[in-house]
């Protein structure tokens, strides 16, 4: 009997389980996962599950019984602590080994630390985990005053969730505006705004000095000595991939374990997915992506290329965040651009920016337009050269724009 052993009971590595079985596999599946729950969606931990509306069992990947019903070894609460591809092998905490034919890593990633006075006091919190949320929601159970570190999406989603609890909210980002390096200073003017008139109050251009506190955090330094007194504080500062698990093998690694169009590693019959894994795109070239969506379509790639279906992974990528009453959605990927063109009312925050370089689309934000960003994805998939014009105006139909570079 063959055996995959997928190594991150990740949305990626749950999803690329049950596609296994799906695929017909009738092999042994072992499924090892550090965390004691069955994989699950990340997003609604920074909103539904974040306000108490949804419990966490409504986000699992499937109930748990059902990796029983299939035959898939679920292993929670193990740590992998390595995989030896010359073994053929994965190593688990307390000296056990799972042996495999071929293998799945989806380790994803883990959130980066400030290196600063006080971050270790009580009180200073971060957001990946079923447990750091409930940590969160019941520091807000009081109302109180939080800082919230950084303003990417899961900064902007926690400030989002705790107005929406009753606690007032500062922020701390080092950028100009949210979202920066993502969507540019344009559209993070929007997403600035939109916090603003919820009562969010935003200090710019600014690091963390320190955290200062008794025992448990009372107020947080900024590099230009500003004191923020706070209850509690959320630090949202990147994450960065968990690629230790194959460190000093054959399996090679930067920012990520480096897989090709079709996922695999630098060794045959190992491959990567999810957050961990840094992708020859066939159309953005290599980067490495965190989303949910990004993982919840790998998963299945890999899985039917673990059974030799030889997939390119080339899908244009998609992601959204809803703060508030403002839905944004965001296509495609853009490193830089050197020009947005607008569509839609900026000021009355319902339009869609397309970010473009040399004249190829290669990315679109949409605020509360989810239509345009969906038939933007075939022309960002083809890097098409849409004019200019044509994206302005909303009586043209994106889906007509469709042409080869």
């Amino acid at each position: 009997m063959e055996t995959i052993a997928v190594v991150g009971a990740s949305l990626a590595g749950g999803t690329a389980a049950a596609v296994l079985r799906q695929e017909g596999f009738d092999g042994r599946v072992v499924l090892i996962g550090e965390e004691r729950h069955p994989p699950y969606e990340r997003p609604p931990l920074s909103k539904e599950y974040l306000r108490g509306e949804q419990p966490l069992e409504a986000g699992f990947v499937r109930p748990e019984g059902w990796y029983e019903e299939q035959g898939i070894e679920l292993r929670l609460g193990v740590r992998a602590e390595r995989v030896d591809p010359g073994e053929r092998a994965v190593h688990l905490e307390g000296d056990e080994r799972v042996p495999f034919d071929r293998a799945l890593v989806a380790t994803g990633a883990r959130n980066r630390r400030l290196d600063v006075p006080g971050a270790d006091l009580d009180g200073v919190l971060d957001l990946r985990t079923p447990a750091d949320a409930d940590r969160i929601k019941e520091s807000a159970a009081s109302g109180g005053r939080a800082v919230i570190v950084g303003m990417g999406f899961i900064g902007a989603e926690v400030a989002a969730s705790l107005r929406s609890l009753g606690v007032e909210v500062a922020v701390v980002e080092f950028f100009p505006v949210p979202l920066y390096r993502a969507l540019g200073e344009e559209v993070g003017r929007v997403i600035e705004g939109v916090h603003r008139d919820h009562g969010v109050e935003m200090h710019f251009g600014e690091g963390v000095e320190r955290f200062e506190g008794h025992g448990r955090i009372e107020s947080v330094v900024t590099t230009s000595g500003r004191h923020l007194e706070c209850d509690f504080a959320v630090v949202g500062v990147g994450v960065q991939p968990n690629v230790e698990v194959v460190a000093d093998t054959a399996i090679e690694v930067e920012d990520g374990i480096l897989v090709g169009p079709t996922l695999e590693t630098s060794v045959p019959g190992i491959f990567a997915a999810g957050d961990v894994a840094s992708h020859e795109h066939p159309v953005f070239g290599r980067l490495r992506v965190e989303h949910f969506d990004n993982a919840l379509k790998m998963g299945p790639v890999a899985a039917r290329n673990l059974l030799g279906a030889g997939e390119a992974f080339d899908d244009p990528h998609w992601f959204w965040s809803d703060q508030y009453d403002v839905n944004l959605q965001v296509a495609g990927f853009a490193r830089r651009w050197d020009e947005v063109v607008f569509r839609g009312s900026v000021r009355e925050r319902s339009f869609t920016a397309f970010y473009l370089e040399g004249g190829v689309l290669l990315a679109t934000a949409g605020v509360n337009r989810p239509r345009d960003v969906r038939r933007s994805m075939p022309l960002i998939a083809r890097r098409a050269r849409p004019g200019p014009a044509a994206l302005r105006d909303a009586d043209v139909d994106l889906r007509t724009l469709a042409s080869p570079a």
